[in-house]
Formats: C-alpha cells, structure tokens, sequence
C-alpha cells in the first residue's frame, strides 16, 4: 500500500477555500482523495475481486481519515471502475509505440483516473486534471513517467469538447 502523506501539499492562497474541519485548502483535499483513488485502483488491477463494496470498506478503514472525507476519491474510484473498458481503449490508442501489457501498473492507474476526471468530470478543468496526475506521477512513479503521462492525456485533452482551463457547471 502506498502512504498518502507522502503527497506534496500545495501551499494555500488567500483565494481558495478551506474545510473548516481541517483547516486544508479544497485543492489539498482533492489531491489528497486523488492520491487514495490511485491507490485503490493500483490494489484492485493488481489484486482483482468481485466485491468491489467490500474492498473499498476495507481500502478506506486502512486510511488516515474516516471514509467520509475520501468522498471525492470514492467517486473517483466507482466512475473510473465503470468505465474503464472506454478508458483502456482510449489508452491503447494514445499510447503509440507502447504495449498496453507494457505500461507499469501505478502509471495505468494515474491514467485511467486522470481519462475519467478529462472525459466524466467537467466540473474539473482539464488542465488541473492532467497537472494533478503528472503530481501523483511524481510521487508514486519514476522520474520518466511524467512526459508518458503528459503526452497521452495531452492527446485525451485535445480531443475534448469544451475549453482546457476552465470547469463546466455541472459534474
């Protein structure tokens, strides 16, 4: 299992909202929960199951904070895990030269959490989406992962309907 303290924090502005329980700026929290959710689903690729459910009860109670606050990592997690067939064949498109079977595990799932948020999540700029993937490549991969997971959610970015730096209303 991964440590998710070993996330960087982004240092808070003046301009972003806090959670008044922790104190924690929302972008924080939302890297924290991105970071759970590729954890969950780097254990569920490499150890899959047919109870989700009681995978995610027992993923959450080894977490440092109760189950509540990783809601945004829940969703992460569920909306990836349903529609991952389209994701995995976005990513054998995007990854030229590169065999799926090839790519390491922790990159897949960067990946396939940073496809969901760029193709389910319009409430999340694009542009956040991949900057905070190449953040948790940084953190849990190698050094090189970074321009792999650049360019093909680069490539994702690109082929989407609406503006990179900036977040629809609706989810």
């Amino acid at each position: 299992m991964f440590d998710i303290e070993s996330c960087q924090r982004p240092t808070m502005t003046p301009t972003e909202k806090t959670d008044p329980a922790r104190g924690a700026s929302k972008s924080s929290r939302r890297r924290e929960c991105r970071a759970a959710a590729m954890q969950f689903l780097y254990m569920w690729d490499v150890n899959t199951g047919d109870d989700r459910a009681g995978a995610l009860l027992s993923f959450f109670s080894t977490q440092e904070h109760p189950r509540e606050h990783y809601a945004f990592a829940e969703e992460l997690i569920q909306g990836t895990l349903d529609n991952q067939a389209a994701i995995d064949e976005l990513i054998k498109t995007n990854a030229h030269n590169w065999a799926f079977n090839r790519i390491a595990r922790v990159d897949l799932a960067i990946l396939r959490l940073g496809i969901y948020e760029l193709l389910h999540r319009r409430d999340i700029p694009p542009v956040v989406t991949i900057n905070e993937a190449i953040e948790l490549g940084k953190s849990f991969s190698n050094p090189d992962s970074r321009r792999f997971l650049n360019g093909i959610l680069d490539k994702v970015k690109d082929s989407l309907d609406r503006p990179a730096r900036t977040a629809a209303e609706d989810k």
